[in-house]
């Protein structure tokens, strides 16, 4: 099968240089750009077609290239061929760098040359480049004409310049798949449950379908889709796997991953992304683009740094990325990018692929079924994408904006008052009207168009006037307003029926939402861009929820896995004798001491207390620490950094001389992805059925899904918190050996409501009707664990 080259990554990787421009505030987003091709193209002549697909299969080095891409319109009749290629900014057409024009025609020159391959009976062909301002709607068309010589002998200078990289791409290649094809499984054996997800996910691979995954804690999920997506790519089902991950601390499971394979002989080039804000070196941070000496001549060294990285380098993490940026003096955040396109596996945040703000455009503008997906903890997805397609939107900082500008005295900052001002209208149009109908908070299905227009309007300006301005503190505040005001239009732009729109007045303060409630069709869209998908997670339970919001399509998989451990390892109790509802807590404090206290007074160890709040936590917590002062207590503050998260979990010992309680947060830093093996935990429990507070959001989402499915309360509330119940429970119970108790304190868990959603291993649940049942019955526990250990050494 030939490796796929796209015309446009060909085009630019030869022909780019110089300094590296960011992207400038652009409003054009992927969407705007497709809308304006679209409007172009349909006023063409009835024999324009429209996205044409060209390709060209060129030998070198005994691997076959599959050169293609899709042209914006090619017009074919007797007397000539012409082909346009549509381009869109925000900048004016006279201000394009000549290294930009020279990538747009190297782009549509390709594509003149492929076209006549086709069409043998034209000796030359009319290239049309029409360039799109989107600030002002102004279309620039220029027109060039190239003979078939001319164009293939461009086509042959680009790919002999890209030979090197074919080639070196080629034996990366190779030497992949030669290692993949003798990669033995990391282990001398499977877990439980371990063959048969990599089966699932080998099969779904093969037919290019999406999977949904619950596999419980211990079953090894990461090499259980890593592996078997490594060898299907070494047998060409797939060339490039996105393992997409919520946390940090994943990402670092998939990095060790592919080393452990590694030391196995795999040879894979696989790369972390790291956040932007993150790896940039502290020497460039507030430095303009042209100042920045790691940006200045970015792509005259490009190619250099590149080809040392790839070289010496399998598994690049962010340390590896930073040591050859600085030895090549490239910037470190787009050197990992532009390494990225040479990689076979890239680990990185979800927003990469599903964010549309910040989408990797360099794998993501068109489908490709070459791509495959691996998306680990894939509960968190389901508020992460509400977050990236909702915006919000202030006046708060317009009255300290227009007071800095007045202090300036320049006609530049008079220009930005003018402008501003047009933004604040709006928004005092808004908040008269609220006031005339007595409200101060308004839900609507409309979308706010006179917002949206005014702060298009601002951006416009801003896009030209930040420019034109020198560094300052005036400027860094106007900057800061204008990417909200950017955020907002640009998210405006994706309004639909699943949005809302809402309006608080705060005194003074307006604040207007664009609330995305069902991100569905959002995410599959970016599902689509691959040939297939794999999410997974310990707690992904009714399945049909979360492919319903995750955008699962009508015939995708799902598998669910058992537990791998012994269900006898853990007592599940569930109390029937406390309600947790707001109205009920005062009443209910004592016997939830009380039973807090039975639970670790049956075993000195370490216990993980949560819940729902920060609230409920500490008034539990002092009434804990009240009735028994000699008990050892630590806290999950409201912000903890890396420092104190890690000084937090070194205090759960292994055997320790006295017992620790750790009180903590459902959905928080402590709930999920900490991993205290053996002794260092042998008891949790969750206060509350964890359900989200109560909100006009939340609400919201309830009142879309009633409509839609019925099921509003369950999908606004119970799901979501059900998952950071099991989610905590997940800390208990880690490998085989290990025992405990989970205690879920709220007789809600005894209704069939949630008894439905305990997964498999927690059959054996058992409700709790009194404090003197739940204290013996933990007792009775631990001695049997106790006679337990004792035949197991007698046997041995």
């Amino acid at each position: 099968m030939a490796t796929k080259i796209g015309i446009r990554q060909l085009v630019e990787f030869v022909l780019r240089s110089g300094d590296l421009n960011e992207s400038k505030n652009s409003q054009n987003t992927a969407l705007e750009g497709a809308r304006i091709h679209r409007q172009l193209q349909k006023s063409r002549p009835v024999d324009y077609e429209s996205e044409v697909y060209l390709k060209k299969e060129v030998s070198m080095n005994g691997q076959d290239y599959l050169i293609s891409g899709r042209a914006d319109g090619i017009q074919v009749n007797d007397d000539e061929a012409i082909i346009e290629e549509i381009k869109t900014s925000d900048q004016e057409f006279k201000d394009i760098s000549d290294n930009t024009m020279e990538l747009y025609w190297g782009q549509v020159k390709v594509y003149g040359y492929l076209l006549l391959q086709d069409e043998v009976k034209f000796d030359s062909v009319k290239l049309q480049l029409t360039y799109f301002q989107v600030t002002t709607a102004k279309a620039t068309t220029t027109e060039k004409s190239f003979t078939r010589d001319e164009l293939e002998e461009f086509f042959q200078s680009l790919i002999d310049e890209y030979e090197y990289w074919l080639k070196l791409r080629s034996d990366l290649r190779n030497l992949r798949n030669d290692s993949i094809s003798e990669l033995p499984f990391p282990f001398p054996e499977f877990r439980t449950g371990q063959h048969e997800m990599a089966g699932a996910v080998y099969k779904t691979i093969c037919l290019k379908k999406r999977l949904f995954v619950e596999a419980p804690t211990g079953t090894g999920k990461t090499i259980s889709t890593l592996f078997p997506a490594i060898k299907a790519m070494g047998e060409d089902r797939i060339e490039r796997l996105f393992y997409l991950t919520a946390k940090q601390s994943t990402r670092h499971v998939a990095e060790e991953t592919v080393e452990m394979m590694a030391k196995d002989g795999l040879r894979i080039k696989c790369i972390t992304l790291t956040a932007k804000d993150q790896i940039r070196f502290p020497e460039e941070r507030d430095l303009l683009p042209e100042e920045n000496p790691f940006m200045v001549g970015y792509y005259d060294r490009l190619k250099p740094a590149l080809n040392d990285l790839l070289q010496h380098e399998d598994i690049i993490t962010r340390a590896v990325i930073e040591k050859y940026a600085r030895k090549h003096m490239v910037d470190p955040f787009e050197f990992s990018l532009d390494t990225s396109l040479f990689c076979d596996v890239i680990v990185c945040d979800y927003n990469y692929l599903f964010d549309p703000l910040v989408y990797l455009q360099r794998f993501f503008t068109e489908e490709d079924p070459d791509n495959f997906f691996l998306i680990d903890e894939v509960h968190n997805l389901v508020s992460r994408s509400r977050d990236m397609y909702s915006a919000t939107a202030s006046n708060l900082p317009i009255k300290d904006l227009l007071k800095q500008a007045q202090e300036q005295h320049t006609k530049a900052a008079d220009d930005f008052q003018k402008q501003l001002k047009k933004v604040r209208k709006v928004y005092n149009s808004i908040k008269s009207n609220m006031m005339d109908e007595n409200k101060v908070d308004e839900i609507s299905d409309e979308s706010p168009d006179d917002l949206l227009k005014a702060m298009s309007k601002f951006n416009d300006f801003m896009t030209d006037w930040m420019q034109q301005q020198k560094p300052s503190d005036f400027l860094t505040a106007t900057r800061d307003y204008f990417f909200e005001t950017l955020t907002f239009v640009k998210i405006g732009g994706f309004y639909d029926k699943t949005y809302k729109t809402r309006i608080v007045l705060d005194g003074p303060t307006v604040v207007v939402k664009e609330l995305c409630l069902d991100p569905s069709n959002f995410l599959n869209q970016s599902l689509q861009l691959g040939s297939g998908a794999v999410l997974f997670s310990a707690t992904l339970s009714p399945m049909n929820y979360y492919q319903n919001v995750l955008g699962g399509e009508d015939n995708s998989l799902a598998y669910q896995l058992p537990s791998p451990f012994p269900p006898e390892n853990q007592d599940i109790l569930v109390t029937q004798y406390i309600r947790t509802t707001y109205a009920q807590r005062a009443n209910s404090e004592p016997n939830i001491v009380a039973s807090l206290h039975s639970l670790i007074e049956a075993k000195t160890g370490n216990y993980l207390f949560f819940f729902p709040s920060y609230g409920y936590l500490r008034q539990v917590k002092s009434a804990f620490e009240a009735k028994y002062p000699d008990i050892k207590t630590v806290t999950q503050e409201t912000s903890m950094d890396a420092v104190a998260r890690t000084e937090f979990l070194e205090q759960f010992h292994e055997d320790p001389d006295e017992t620790l309680v750790g009180f903590c947060v459902l959905g928080g830093i402590f709930s999920e992805g900490i991993d205290l093996r053996g002794n260092r935990l042998i008891g949790v429990a969750i206060i509350s059925v964890g359900l989200p507070g109560l909100s006009e959001e939340n609400n919201l989402i309830r009142g879309y899904y009633d409509e839609n499915n019925g099921q509003g309360f369950a999908y606004a509330y119970q799901l979501p918190g059900m998952n950071n119940v099991l989610q905590a429970a997940g800390r208990l119970i880690r490998s085989s050996h290990d025992v405990g108790v989970i205690l879920l304190l709220d007789q809600r868990f005894a209704s069939y409501r949630y008894t439905q959603l305990f997964p498999p291993h927690w059959r054996n649940y058992q409700r709790i009707p009194s404090l003197d049942r739940l204290t013996s019955t933990i007792n009775d526990f631990w001695n049997q664990m106790e006679t337990k250990s004792d035949e197991n050494k007698t046997d041995s």
